[in-house]
């Protein structure tokens, strides 16, 4: 009988030494990754795993089973096999699916070291993890919210269906958070929440209010005509922002209220209400790092796992393949692929930093310029010299020799110490470990395996370096005169080169690397499609955009124009991909309605999904809310003319405002100053050209 405890265990402890290795390898090539605590599981356990978001406890709710049964099915019919998954946390929980080959699991441990480095050090996952001496500590906040929410949902005085209620509603608005802002940042009003089940009523501006009108010890009759809600809604603090505020939740959360249909008015949430709004609404803001840097941070695990598996050879001889295999499949996936797009847009930022690094040194040469610099620069030349030296290419046992001979000489790209170790074990001159033993660091010295280790960051820089690898090494030839013009510009007082081999003997072969370090730190998806996606890399890597024809009926490429692309791509990512909302008015009309506005940017609303969310939001405001946008409308008269002319037809911008107040939604013509304040300021995500024919 198999026991399944016995062989996860004996696959854990196989997994002891890559883990290991992969730590020691991602931190000598400048990775400072969270700790990470690998786990292994089976397919049932990794499809729950992954309906729970990376997590083995979540808040009761039915999206959890849905999930779990769509990933169920995709994986029983090999629609999307999950390898691992990890969440950001420190330290960070990886679990491994006990199915993959040993290649594979080689292949996920050094992806999830380069994931637990962008955790640990990139901006945006800080706006959550920066949260005191704990750090993110997100499991243990995540299942603190479960114990919290299940609790409330038994209380004998509480209805599990209203909980269920209240957590749909709050989840549907769930990407309506301040994403640039810490997750108390936009809170206006200060109560407990999440750390407990109670509301300070003294720190809501409302109830103050309310508490000054019952001083004055007035009549029902006076205070009902005078002081009504309505009075009292349009004083709250907040409730009608100079400026428009994007968390919409926070906004919901700080001056919503509950409908109650037995009296037909709102009426003030109870405290476990507001303890749910305020859990669901952190947890937002947890996933936020990872909706927002989904490119970033999948384009930079896939590379570093590539120069690791590949480049340095962690794949062994008889597992390349498989990698091969693997890493073909996870690239190749169709559509809009953030493993492929990522990978190659930092590889490209990776190239245009060392490409400069070395036009900087060549323009540093006694008599070239850039006029000259393609006629006097012999570009083969530099490529030759900036291949690495044969001792660093090939570091292993046949170069140890070699290598010994750069350590005594003080080569900073030598690990002399490990150079020293290895040929002590190697000649059997004692001082190194014997059979069974480990060297002086606790890990046996196995250079045939484990090469790297005998190199330091700046040998594996070099060993790596972009301009070297094939599909680069013409890269000097792409640059144009104007940007050689542009960069000599800059160098002022600069030291020369009397000789082209000088000038490359002075490159600094990391400068790609530490290029990609920064950007990592402080860019998200949008901000590094908008800095990286070049000219270059559009026309290189074959990227178009593409728009439907109404005239034809079809989808139609559109455009190859960087900018078009980048836009499209910009759309795809800001804000998650999906519309930006955001608080107009809290007492809209003087009648304590809400106005939210869409961000119009040229990309209509899906309006029936529009009018679905608009009941969820009633359920936070306890009143009617509203929602202005602008839609596209189309004369069909005009659209025929258009087609028998080969032509886009023009539509007219209309705007609309849908009301919803506990009954049907209704459509209003929307006024001309709301219609202004959320009309795009000439951003546009159409990239028809104007003369597209049909």
């Amino acid at each position: 009988m198999r026991d399944d405890r016995v062989e996860a265990k004996r696959e854990a402890d196989a997994l002891d030494e890559p883990a290991r290795e992969a730590r020691e390898l991602a931190e000598r090539l400048g990775l400072a990754p969270y700790p990470v605590r690998y786990w292994v599981v089976d397919h049932d356990q990794m499809n729950e795993l992954i309906a729970y978001g990376g997590f083995q406890r979540r808040y009761p709710h039915w999206r959890w089973g849905m999930n779990y049964e769509r990933q169920k099915k995709k994986d029983r019919h090999g629609l999307g096999k999950a390898f691992e998954i990890v969440n950001n946390d420190d330290p960070a929980h990886a679990f491994l699916q006990e199915s993959n080959s040993a290649a594979d699991q080689k292949a996920v441990i050094t992806h999830v070291e380069a994931h637990a480095d962008f955790f640990a050090n990139n901006e945006w996952f800080g706006l959550y993890a920066d949260r005191g001496e704990d750090g993110p500590n997100a499991a243990a906040r995540l299942e603190r919210n479960a114990d919290r929410i299940a609790a409330i949902a038994d209380r004998p005085d509480v209805d599990r269906d209203e909980v269920e209620r209240l957590v749909d509603a709050v989840s549907a608005l769930e990407d309506t958070i301040d994403q640039h802002s810490p997750v108390d940042a936009a809170r206006s009003v200060e109560e407990p929440g999440v750390a407990a089940d109670v509301s300070d009523g003294d720190d809501d501006p409302l109830a103050a209010i309310e508490a000054r009108i019952d001083d004055l010890d007035l009549s029902e009759e006076v205070r009902r005509d005078v002081f009504d809600d309505e009075w009292l809604e349009a004083r709250g603090e907040g409730i009608e922002p100079e400026e428009p505020r994007p968390d919409v939740l926070a906004f919901l959360r700080d001056h919503g209220k509950r409908y109650d249909p037995d009296s037909g008015k709102a009426v003030d949430r109870e405290p476990w209400e507001t303890t749910v709004i305020d859990a669901v609404r952190e947890e937002a803001y947890y996933f936020a790092g990872q909706k927002q840097t989904k490119v970033m941070n999948e384009g930079w695990a896939t590379y570093w796992e590539s120069v690791m598996m590949g480049g340095e050879g962690f794949a062994g001889p008889d597992e390349f393949l498989t990698y091969a295999d693997h890493m073909s499949r996870v690239l190749g996936s169709p559509g809009l692929n953030p493993y492929k797009l990522g990978f190659e847009l930092w590889t490209h930022v990776e190239l245009r930093a060392a490409r400069r690094e070395v036009i900087d040194k060549l323009l540093r040469v006694e008599g070239v310029t850039p006029e000259n610099f393609h006629s006097r620069v012999d570009l083969d030349e530099v490529a030759d010299l900036l291949e690495p030296h044969p001792a660093i290419a090939g570091a292993g046992p046949a170069t140890l020799d070699e290598l010994a001979d750069l350590a005594a000489a003080g080569d900073p790209r030598v690990d002399a110490e490990a150079v020293d170790r290895a040929l002590s074990v190697r000649d059997g001159s004692g001082g190194g470990p014997g059979e069974g033993e480990t060297g002086g660091d606790g890990d046996e010295m196995d250079v045939e395996r484990y090469p790297w280790k005998l190199l330091t960051r700046d040998g594996l820089a070099e060993r790596h370096y972009v301009l070297s690898r094939p599909e680069h090494r013409g890269a000097l030839r792409n640059v144009s005169r104007e940007a050689l013009e542009e960069q000599a510009r800059y160098l002022f007082d600069v030291d020369r080169y009397e000789t082209v081999a000088a000038a490359v003997d002075d490159v600094d072969r990391a400068a790609g690397w530490e290029r990609m370090f920064e950007v990592r730190e402080s860019h998200n998806d949008v901000t590094f499609i908008d800095a990286y996606l070049t000219d270059e890399f559009v026309r290189e890597g074959n990227y178009f955009t593409y728009e439907y024809s109404r005239a034809a009926g079809e989808h139609r490429v559109a455009s190859v124009d960087a900018d078009d692309v980048r836009k499209k791509l910009l759309l795809r990512f800001t804000n998650f991909g999906k519309p930006t909302v955001v608080v107009l008015d809290g007492n809209f009309r003087n009648r304590g309605e809400l106005l939210l506005g869409h961000r119009y940017n040229g990309v209509a609303l899906d309006e029936e999904s529009a009018r679905e969310t608009l009941k969820r939001v009633f359920e936070l405001w306890g009143r009617p809310v509203n929602l202005a946008t602008i839609r596209v409308e189309y004369d069909d008269g005009e659209v025929r003319r258009a087609k028998r002319r080969g032509e886009e037809p023009e539509g007219t911008e209309v705007g609309v405002r849908f009301q919803y107040d506990g009954g049907e939604v209704t459509e209003h013509d929307l006024d001309a100053e709301t219609e202004a304040r959320i009309a795009a300021d000439g951003v546009d995500y159409d990239t028809k050209p104007d003369d597209w024919l049909a």
